[in-house]
């Protein structure tokens, strides 16, 4: 039943628009989950990781700062992906099984500006990408336009393993840093949100976003990869809607 579930999800999630889906074990990144969801994740041990496609004509219209309508755009994706996220709560506890959502932009620790969890790092184990020089999750198809979602369960799914990848010559996003946070060196977390501060006090942002990286992270690096075939697989099924 563990394929047969995951095919089922799979379908409903592509059937209400997402772009990528994947099963991580668990297992290894309890350990980065915040404190507050620390009891009751440590008896789920399957996270479903949903992606879903930022408009690349509104990622395209940053330049160095975000714009209001990708800051409403951002809102929306969110917004789309937890209730994706819900329909597939609602599928797993049906079958019996339990089910914890975390939000897609939720922050529960403000001082390092830290979720429930890291929807990258379950993205990364359920072989959706890679981390790139920015930090970011970085599909073979997609690059950095995608935005997470996770789904905690006990639900018994065959799970995905993480991919080989890597920028290779790319650097795109160390020259386009606006906070100059991205170097051969790392990624200076403190710099970043410094800038982010800074962009949130635009009028009508009012909040930690910036999108420069997001736009220029094109992807490549393992075009062997999950990306093209979820594609194809997704048009097929909004292809029988």
């Amino acid at each position: 039943m563990e394929e047969a579930h995951k095919q089922a999800m799979q379908s409903l999630v592509f059937s209400e628009g997402a772009s990528l889906f994947g099963v991580a074990d668990l297992t290894p990144i309890h350990h980065t989950f915040h404190t507050t969801i620390e009891s009751i994740a440590k008896s789920l041990n399957f996270g479903v990781s949903i992606g879903f496609k930022l408009s690349d004509a509104i990622i395209d219209g940053i330049i160095d700062q975000p714009t209001l309508i990708y800051k409403h755009h951002y809102k929306s994706i969110n917004y789309r992906l937890d209730q994706i996220a819900l329909k597939c709560v609602a599928f797993i506890q049906e079958k019996g099984f339990r089910a914890l959502p975390i939000p897609a932009s939720q922050v529960v620790d403000w001082e390092n500006q830290l979720g429930h969890l890291s929807h990258k790092i379950v993205g990364r184990e359920a072989g959706l990408g890679w981390f790139g020089r920015s930090t970011l999750l970085v599909n073979p198809q997609l690059g950095a336009r995608v935005r997470y979602v996770t789904i905690l369960t006990d639900m018994p799914l065959k799970t995905d393993k993480p991919i080989k990848g890597d920028c290779e010559k790319c650097k795109a996003c160390i020259v386009a840093c606006p906070a100059k946070a991205i170097s051969g060196e790392g990624y200076n977390k403190e710099k970043c949100l410094t800038k982010l501060k800074e962009f949130s006090k635009m009028p009508g942002i009012g909040q930690y976003i910036c999108g420069v990286c997001v736009k220029v992270c094109k992807g490549g690096g393992n075009k062997n990869a999950k990306g093209k075939t979820q594609l194809d697989q997704r048009a097929a099924v909004c292809g029988r809607r």
